[in-house]
């Protein structure tokens, strides 16, 4: 018996023994939303692995035409879990996509594109796993409101903890509000989410994620952290969307809401999504070496390869208009496109805190949180790629405080982006990279490009501040 029969063997099993009543179908849509539908017990058996499950195409954002709707979605039997939110006793299933016809993967699923990725990867004999450890940041608030209207525009959000709340009668007022920018590590009462995120954890556990640590994150108002063991990419990649789901309706049943949205507060911190990267090969790390930081040449030459692509990167690890609220120059987020050991001041940082080999890892620190991780963590990795396979040199590192220098002193650095439209335009002129392999094809950057485009771009041109609330909360 297969590997693959073994597993479906076991769920068909687990169904039946925990008198499982409904199945829970998830699929990733472009833009980075997770879909799902479900369906009885009655309707799922062995053959749902093979002839899956159809569904309308046209409907998911970036995808079919209607004349060409008729899609198939077919569970991975490797990501069971029991759905901890739904009454009724209820697995998940994360999918594929496959076009009916010819039963082949479809070319814009992002989780095809991601295991595209990782088959290119192994076939360049590089190294055989790429491992991504993603630092998530999300807010936690109490509530969120926002319109846009004929007559009126308006956003309000807010939270017990908001620094903002100073001076309001809440009968009482206990204070224990964090300090615009000082909400990293205050311990409990001025941390109020303490227990949430315990609880948020617990069942991160439930459903098989390795959970390392939680935090209090530097802003008023709700900031969080939960850090997950990493994992390989795909893995990583369904890891990250379901801690996203099990976060958010933790914090709904407690009344609470959680936004992944990068830059929901003006003038506090924003959350980001630093995401640390390493090749390994037959079991053996290949970025530790006797260069810079304790970095081997590959490493060095894979930073060089995602400073080379950063503009184009970004268009798909920061991929809102609010992303680029967060990427402003003199805030905490790094706009500097230069790489240093410890330094958080800059785009890339080499980790110091253990000289164990396994640990060594380069963290990109621009992405954020309402990326598409398929998406995002495959662009990474071809980037990274080419660096090694041309040669990249990144140049010399930059060890200073970047906040602290003089624009003289940095005129020869680099920069991000300044809006997602300058990002998309770099990612129009630098995606010969990405097409390797077959892993993004033209096609999706095009899809990519114009979907971003008249979705996002030019209706922010039209629309005031508050549109943004309704194009991103939800991240």
């Amino acid at each position: 018996m297969s590997e693959r029969s073994a597993q479906i063997d076991s769920i068909l099993k687990y169904v039946k023994d925990n008198h499982i009543e409904f199945v829970d179908f998830k699929f990733m849509d472009m833009p980075g939303q997770w879909q799902h539908f479900t369906v009885p017990t009655s309707e799922f058996d062995e053959s749902s692995f093979d002839n899956g499950y159809g569904f309308d195409g046209s409907s998911i954002r970036g995808w079919k035409a209607i004349n060409e709707s008729d899609m198939l979605l077919i569970p991975d039997p490797n990501t069971m879990f029991l759905d901890p939110f739904i009454v009724a006793p209820t697995i998940s299933l994360i999918c594929d996509v496959y076009e009916p016809a010819t039963k082949e993967k479809y070319s814009r699923c992002p989780r095809n594109i991601a295991q595209k990725a990782v088959a290119y990867l192994q076939s360049t004999g590089i190294a055989d796993t790429a491992f991504y450890g993603p630092e998530a940041e999300f807010f936690v608030f109490d509530d969120i409101r926002f319109d846009v209207s004929p007559n009126h525009s308006f956003y309000y959000i807010d939270s017990i903890e908001g620094r903002w709340n100073s001076g309001r009668d809440e009968k009482p007022n206990l204070g224990y509000k964090p300090r615009f920018k000082e909400g990293y590590f205050p311990v409990p009462p001025t941390d109020q989410l303490m227990d949430l995120r315990n609880e948020m954890v617990r069942n991160l556990i439930k459903v098989g994620i390795d959970v390392e640590a939680q935090h209090h994150e530097v802003a008023s108002g709700g900031q969080c952290e939960i850090d997950l063991r990493f994992k390989p990419l795909l893995k990583a990649a369904d890891q990250l969307l379901l801690f996203k789901y099990v976060v958010k309706n933790t914090a709904r049943a407690a009344n609470k809401t959680v936004t992944y949205m990068p830059k929901p507060i003006f003038g506090d911190n924003g959350s980001g999504m630093h995401t640390h990267i390493s090749l390994w090969k037959g079991g053996q790390p290949l970025f530790a070496g006797d260069g810079y930081a304790g970095l081997s040449e590959m490493a060095l030459h894979f930073i060089g390869g995602l400073l080379k692509h950063a503009p184009s990167l970004l268009a798909i690890t920061n991929p809102t208009t609010n992303s680029y609220k967060r990427l402003v120059p003199g805030y905490e987020a790094p706009v500097n496109l230069a790489y240093s050991q410890r330094n958080r001041s800059a785009s890339i940082r080499i980790p110091m805190y253990s000289h164990s080999p396994k640990a060594k890892r380069v963290e990109f620190r621009c992405p954020d949180p309402a990326c598409n991780p398929y998406l995002a963590f495959s662009a990474l990795l071809l980037a990274g790629l080419d660096g090694i396979v041309n040669r990249i040199d990144p140049g010399e590192p930059l060890e200073k405080d970047i906040y602290d220098m003089e624009p003289e002193e940095l005129k020869n650095v680099p920069t991000t982006p300044p809006s997602l439209a300058h990002a998309l335009d770099a990612l129009a002129n630098d995606h010969e990279y990405l097409l390797k392999g077959d892993v993004f094809t033209q096609d999706v950057i095009e899809t990519w490009i114009n979907y971003k485009t008249e979705k996002e771009v030019k209706p922010m041109q039209l629309q005031p501040h508050p549109y943004e609330f309704h194009m991103y909360y939800d991240c």
